[in-house]
């Protein structure tokens, strides 16, 4: 996780004076003062495993694209269908450039009279001037910046909703609805970042620090910051834009195949798809995978990967310490002949080489409410 330079203006959300009173460790993130822990990462993150924690991911952009042409413009610069999401229905997408690039990965819900996005932080300017040049007038676009976001996350958070009267009980993963909680209008999403069921909820700001308050009342709740956010989503190997998403890596490079239907590639009508489709005939040279580091010392972003003849093979874009498996684990691109066979591999890390085992993805299983 990067976090930015202190000596910037940074924006706050709804939940700062809250995160301040619970003492909580507050650092420069995507160009805001966000929580980044409160009682300790590997506290956090074994909690949300175990039971539930709340995360305030309002710092994430909320779009709401209107009308019913919305998810078929949508379509020309992302690759997956969005036209056939039924009301409530959520999916994972990303915005692409010409050259099949990956401006941002978003999430797509259909509710009402169109589509709600929710954006990384760091990328709300360019989503939103990527809409606006792509599609001008043809969309009718609001940002959603009155409304928080808070995720609650863990294997209680369906029984922690219902103790506050919250009926989630008709959600399954990937689905959402509008519901009124304490008089306010929000928007739960069975979804989250983490690997575990879970839930997302956008809430008039005005209305968050009183909703925030009543979960961590409840009795298998406590507050985590981006720190265990981060852990928790390297173990179940999801991708981080900034890390192993940008502007230069295509989806398929990525690891992401299923959001390219084979139909679309055919269609060829969105952007990048002419990228793609040959990528997808041909292959691509490097790779996402997973790897566990065979020592005590965490592999970082931008540690380089060598096979047993000192051959450069690869680069980690994610690392840290995994408190559930309890070793080092990484995530890297690495040349593809390497993800297909046996080769003894090294990560350098200051200068020393420790040996890594390439491992298949998630690293911790997903537990996911279908």
């Amino acid at each position: 996780m990067k976090v930015d330079n202190l000596n910037q203006s940074l924006q706050r959300t709804a939940l700062y004076e809250m995160h301040q009173s619970l003492g909580a460790r507050l650092v420069p993130f995507a160009g805001y003062e966000m929580p980044v822990q409160f009682s300790g990462f590997k506290e956090e993150h074994l909690h949300t495993r175990e039971k539930a924690c709340v995360f305030d991911i309002s710092h994430m952009g909320q779009f709401f694209l209107h009308g019913d042409v919305a998810g078929e413009t949508l379509e020309r610069i992302i690759p997956n269908y969005v036209t056939n999401l039924k009301q409530g229905q959520q999916r994972y997408s990303v915005l692409l450039n010409e050259h099949a690039g990956i401006i941002d990965d978003i999430m797509i819900t259909k509710m009402d009279d169109g589509l709600m996005l929710v954006v990384n932080a760091a990328c709300k300017d360019k989503d939103w001037a990527t809409l606006q040049a792509h599609f001008g007038n043809e969309l009718n676009m609001e940002c959603w910046d009155d409304r928080a976001l808070i995720a609650l996350q863990g294997p209680t958070a369906a029984q922690t909703m219902a103790s506050l009267n919250i009926d989630c009980s008709d959600l399954r993963f990937l689905n959402a609805k509008k519901i009124t909680v304490n008089n306010a209008t929000c928007y739960i999403s069975r979804s989250g970042y983490t690997g575990e069921d879970g839930f997302e909820i956008s809430i008039p700001n005005d209305d968050a620090e009183n909703f925030y308050k009543q979960l961590i009342a409840c009795d298998d709740v406590i507050p985590a910051g981006l720190g265990a956010r981060d852990t928790l989503r390297l173990e179940a190997g999801l991708s981080l834009y900034g890390h192993e998403l940008n502007e230069e890596i295509t989806p398929l490079e990525a690891g992401l195949n299923w959001i390219v239907p084979k139909q679309r590639l055919a269609e060829a009508t969105f952007l990048g798809s002419n990228v793609l489709k040959e990528q997808f005939e041909s292959g691509v040279t490097l790779q996402r995978a997973g790897l566990l580091v065979e020592a005590r010392v965490p592999a970082r972003e931008g540690n380089f990967l060598f096979d047993i003849d000192h051959n450069q093979v690869g680069e980690v874009s994610s690392g840290s310490f995994s408190p559930c498996l309890n070793q080092p684990i990484a995530m890297a691109y690495i040349v593809k002949q390497f993800l297909q066979s046996d080769a003894e591999l090294f990560v350098e890390v200051r200068q020393k080489q420790y040996p890594v085992k390439i491992t298949p993805l998630p690293f911790v299983p997903h537990r996911y409410y279908y």
